[in-house]
């Protein structure tokens, strides 16, 4: 799954028609090429290819200095494409990857009660993930691991325990009403101008 395939179908999700440059300078100012490796160049392949499957449709094309820009908008299946990704990365226990913080940054798109279901979902793969951590590093020297690959489990489980303890704390400002979600009365996303 990509994180950068999410963002995409997000920025244009969020402003309704976006072409290449807005959606690159609205990831931009975001800071998504810090957080979620997204590259200017991956987010122009990024459109292209969900336009030939479909996911998006070119809506206008402006011409002017330099080359054409095209918009493009969502259509029906890149809608249902785009909460199929939201809710993957809003349930995958992997805390290496960037999908986390992809699905945390457009996670007001989702109705709250939704957000805090997905979430509690994570929050039990991650206390297993622990537990999975826990038992492998108790038993590494045993299964003749070297010590800084011992002390590596103790990494993860500890990064992962982390995690953990953070989406907890996200539930809970979750249902104690904090952050605009998509069924609230004010919009959730306002788009860089």
């Amino acid at each position: 799954m990509s994180a950068t395939r999410l963002l995409v179908l997000g920025v244009v999700r969020i402003s309704g028609r976006a072409h290449g440059y807005q959606v690159r300078r609205e990831l931009l100012n975001w800071r998504a090429d810090s957080w979620a490796n997204v590259q200017p160049g991956s987010i122009y392949h990024a459109l292209k290819k969900m336009a030939a499957e479909e996911l998006l449709e070119e809506v206008s094309t402006e011409s002017g200095r330099g080359p054409d820009r095209v918009a493009y908008q969502l259509t029906e299946a890149g809608e249902v494409e785009f909460y199929r990704l939201l809710t993957g990365a809003l349930t995958d226990a992997d805390i290496t990857g960037h999908l986390l913080s992809a699905g945390i940054v457009l996670m007001p798109m989702l109705e709250r009660a939704r957000a805090v279901e997905l979430l509690k979902l994570l929050e039990v793969r991650l206390e297993g993930a622990t537990a999975e951590t826990a038992h492998t590093a108790a038993h590494a020297r045993d299964w003749g691991h070297p010590p800084h690959v011992v002390r590596m489990y103790g990494l993860w489980g500890g990064l992962t325990e982390t995690v953990r303890s953070w989406v907890h704390d996200l539930v809970a400002a979750l249902e104690a009403g904090e952050y605009r979600m998509a069924d609230d009365t004010e919009p959730t996303f306002p788009i860089s101008r």
